[in-house]
């Protein structure tokens, strides 16, 4: 069962990142409604890619509504949709060359386990990006949203990842890593990804 092609702002906006009971203040600095409110292009597209039949292999599948209406709102927010909530403190920053040059745009996290993630920075305003400083804790929620190509490797479910929401504290809430810590941080990844 597919929603009506459009986009449909979220009514009576419900966050998905609860920053209301953290010890640290925290901006909210990225909501995708923000941008698909702007960006109906997008949308559109998304929309058309899941509707063609034509293309069996590419596109999402529109298991929890099309892309950006009130049926996909609906599956997010009531967690029908698959959700991936990552919370960590920023260990660097850095720029990969798909944005505005010289402005970061990916941070390497640390999370509670002690593991290193990458994450991509999601702002609304582009002033916000000088929030994301060593030191700081990020949030952010993301919607795993399925693919028409099934399955994936391993015979599991193919999705994208798509951010929702992303905050970030205005304050340090651990130190920054010294040298060492940050060597055997990469030592470590390495170790990971290379086989015995």
């Amino acid at each position: 069962m597919r929603s009506e092609p459009w986009y449909h702002p979220v009514e009576n906006e419900v966050t998905l990142l609860k920053l209301d009971d953290l010890d640290h203040p925290m901006k909210r600095v990225y909501q995708l409604s923000k941008v698909l409110e702007e960006d109906s292009k997008r949308v559109a597209l998304t929309q058309a890619l899941t509707l063609d039949a034509a293309r069996p292999m590419m596109g999402l599948k529109g298991t929890y509504g099309l892309f950006g209406t009130a049926q996909c709102w609906d599956s997010i927010h009531q967690s029908r949709m698959p959700l991936k909530f990552v919370s960590g403190v920023i260990l660097r920053t850095s720029f990969a060359g798909q944005d505005t040059p010289g402005l970061p745009d990916k941070a390497e996290l640390r999370l509670r386990d002690g593991s290193v993630v990458d994450v991509g920075i999601y702002i609304n305003d582009d002033e916000d990006v000088s929030l994301f400083k060593p030191g700081r804790r990020v949030r952010v929620v993301y919607a795993l949203d399925e693919l028409k190509k099934q399955p994936a490797a391993e015979w599991g479910v193919s999705y994208v990842t798509t951010a929702l929401e992303m905050a970030v504290s205005l304050a340090e809430v651990a130190s920054r890593p010294g040298f060492m810590e940050r060597w055997f941080s990469k030592l470590f990844a390495y170790r990971r990804r290379t086989p015995s």
